[in-house]
This record gives C-alpha cells, structure tokens and sequence, in this order.
C-alpha cells in the first residue's frame, strides 16, 4: 500500500484552483532560486551527512543517562515531544522504567521545580535548545539547571549539558566555547517550527532509540524533488506539497478560514499541536492565513465535532488515517444483544470504522476535506508526513503572498515581556507598556 491524498472529499467543484495552479511555473522557479541560494535547509537538508556523524558520535554517551531534561519552546519543543508521543509510547504507560524525556517547554514553575527535586542530576542529561541563545524561556531554565548541577556535580556539571544553537553567534554559542560544553548547530536559515528533522528533534529521538534515519530518508523523499535542480511547473504540479498549497489558498478565497487537523492515528495526535504552530505562525499575516485546529480521533468526535459538522461552514479539514495500525485484543463474545455487532471483533477495527463515519459525515456536513492516508505508521512515514506539510505550508504563503518563514508578531510580544522585566534598551516597548499598565482599568468581579 501506497501513501495517499484522497481528494475525493476535497470540495474541488466549489473552488477556483485555476488561478493558482497556474503559477505552478512561477513557484518552481522561486523554489529552485532559494534552495540554490541556501535559504530553505529543510527541503534541501545539505546538514544530514555532517549530522548523522555527530549523531552517531553522541549516541553512546546518551546511552549513559536515564533522563533527558529538554528546555526548549515553540519549534523547539513541539517536534520532540510529537515524535516521543508517536514512536516511545511507553514512557506514558504502566510500569516503564527508561528511558525518560522530558520537555521543559513553558515558565511553569511547578514543572521545574518538581524536575530540580525528583531528577537524579548524575543520571541526567540537559538539552538546551535556542537557535539565537536569547530565548529567554528557555535560557532562563538553562540558568537554573547549570546551577543546579553545579551545586550537585561540581566541576562534572558541564558533561551532562547538550547545547543545540548557532554555529557562529549568541549567548548559547559563547557557554559552550567558555564551558566545553558539547553542542550542535541549528542551520542557518532554519526556523523553529521547520527544524524537527535537524539536531533539534533528532538528539531527543536518538536518546529514545529511534529510527532517526528512517525519518531523514523520508522527508527525502518528498522534499528532494522540490530542491531538484531544473524542476519544472509541471513536476511541481504534480507534487503533492503544491496541490495542497492550491487547495489551502483557493479554501481562503471562498472563506474557509479554519483548518482542522484530525488525527485518527492515536499516537500520531501530538502531531496536531506541531502542525498548529507551523500554519499559524507562517500564514497567520498581513490580516490573511486560516486558523488550525488540531483534533483527535475518537475523542473530539464527543467534544468538537459538533462545531465541525454543525457551526459556521468556514472550516476545512486535513484527515490524518493509517488503515494497517495494530487489529488489538477481540471484543468478548459474549456480550449483550444490543453490542452484538462487535462481537468476536477486532477491537481496532472499532477506530477504522469511526475514522471512516466522521470523514465522511464531515464532508456531507461541507466541510472541503482531504485524507492523508499512510501505508504504516512508521518513522519514515512520520518524515514523508513532516516534509510534506512543511513544503506545502511555505507554498501556501507564497501563493498568499506572504513570507511563510518569519513571525513579526511573535517577536512583538517577545520585546513587550523584555521591556516587563526591564531589560535594557527597547524604549518604545517600555512606553508601550506604562501607558497599558497606567491605563485605567474596567474591572469586574466574576
């Protein structure tokens, strides 16, 4: 079985595709132009070789620890815990005992502090990953935990650190180079939320004991044709990336400003939340951009669903399925008249026939949908999954219009926190700031 889009569902009749599709030459060209120009390192990947090797050299001396602490936010954090939750489920089931990771990805003090009171630091590993080395969320952890180690290790604090920044700048960069600390590069040019298949999401899949090579080879496969030297507007066309990439903006035109991502493959489901930072921080411009909305199958058919099938019809859907998961245990066959119908049945053929019911009253309710459908759900089909949404994502912003691979407004609320905690320079955002915090208030009892 092969790895599929069903467009079957996809509301093609109802949209202009034409206009878009028609640029397909003009979106080659700009492919070819900044691939060759090196700005897009997650089609291209030219990092793998050199990182495979200082993956292979790391991986004994991950072997020697039983946690891995991850400090890391956003782009940093989401592909990790996504591949730990699809691939190393039993870290969350009965009875596990190693390895552990875990993910330091908010200022939540109650995390950290359990982390610094229950961690063995002779045991643990730290990963801190900020490609600038200024992320003040995550530096700011890193602070606490080089001191904490310190106090517990002494002059060994510095073997159980892992720095992931830039090769050449920041804060991080200048720790490892005064401390020897081990670290590896984010590459130039690599945003947060495109970096899961970089050292950012492949040391905490090593540590795990993943198939690291099989989610490169993957991506390849579907990234490699777009970074191919003399791509034509008729490949792209044809490429999956760039279908969707139609489809999305085509979806915008008519209204469709939400973008659901359901999930029915169970540990796949942490996917949503990667694929919800990705759309919305690369479209979500200039006033245009769809809002995602990660869901899970069975479990948001009893919650959200009603708002999918019944609520405003602005809503469009990626269907995440995979036919082949485990069958599981049989139904007993002796259950009551009214349960008749599972008896003596797989219990996984339960999810496939959900799956199959929410998909299809989702398109009779007229939601646009299209079925991502994997043979397996392995790593590499994890990878394929990965590069195939990433490309479609920067597509979709150049048929937009927009710079797919920048965050001016994340980067707003970045300076305003700054600006809160008095740090030096940013004058307009500390004006900024009085003036909201002088203001006068309407306050309410609730």
């Amino acid at each position: 079985m092969a790895d599929m889009l069903d467009w079957t569902g996809a509301n093609l009749e109802n949209l202009d595709l034409a206009p878009f599709e028609a640029r397909a030459g003009e979106m080659a060209a700009r492919l070819a132009a900044e691939t060759g120009a090196g700005r897009l390192p997650f089609l291209t990947m030219p990092y793998g070789p050199a990182l495979r090797e200082e993956l292979a050299r790391l991986k004994g001396f991950l072997k020697t620890f039983d946690h891995m602490l991850l400090l890391g936010i956003g782009g940093s954090a989401l592909g990790a815990r996504a591949l730990q939750q699809a691939f190393f489920p039993q870290q969350d089931q009965p009875g596990h005992t190693g390895p552990w990771l875990w993910v330091a990805d908010n200022v939540d003090a109650y995390a950290l502090e359990a982390y610094l009171a229950k961690l063995p630091p002779e045991k643990t590993v730290v990963v801190t990953v900020s490609k600038s080395g200024g992320t003040i969320e995550t530096v700011g952890q890193y602070f606490i935990l080089k001191e904490w180690m310190r106090a517990r290790l002494g002059d060994a604090w510095a073997a159980h650190m892992l720095l992931v920044t830039d090769e050449l700048h920041g804060f991080l960069r200048g720790e490892a180079e005064r401390h020897s600390i081990q670290a590896l590069n984010v590459p130039d040019n690599l945003g947060g939320r495109y970096s899961v298949l970089s050292a950012v999401g492949l040391i905490p899949a090593l540590f795990l004991g993943m198939d690291i090579d099989a989610l490169m080879d993957g991506a390849r496969e579907v990234a490699g044709p777009l970074a191919a030297p003399g791509l034509t507007g008729d490949a792209l066309a044809a490429h999956g990336s760039f279908q969707l990439a139609a489809w999305g903006a085509a979806l915008l035109e008519k209204g469709f400003d939400e973008m659901i991502f359901f999930a029915y493959i169970p540990l796949w489901a942490r996917f949503g939340d990667w694929f919800a930072q990705l759309w919305a921080e690369s479209l979500g411009k200039e006033g245009k951009g769809s809002q995602p909305i990660p869901a899970v199958g069975v479990t948001d058919q009893h919650s959200v669903n009603q708002m999918f099938m019944d609520g405003i019809r602005n809503k469009a859907c990626l269907f995440l399925t995979c036919p082949t998961l485990p069958r599981g245990p049989k139904f007993p066959a002796d259950l009551p008249d009214q349960f008749a119908y599972v008896r003596g049945r797989d219990f996984g053929e339960l999810l496939q026939a959900e799956a199959l019911g929410t998909r299809m009253a989702l398109s009779d309710s007229g939601v646009p949908l299209v079925e991502l459908r994997l043979s397996d759900d392995g790593p590499r089909q994890a990878g394929k999954l990965i590069a195939l949404l990433g490309a479609a994502t920067i597509l979709t912003g150049w048929l937009m219009g927009i710079n797919p691979l920048d965050q001016p407004a994340v980067e707003l609320g970045k300076r305003l926190a700054k600006a809160r905690m008095n740090a030096d320079g940013l004058t307009e955002e500390k004006t900024a700031l009085n003036a909201f915090l002088t203001a006068d208030r309407d306050l309410r009892g609730f």
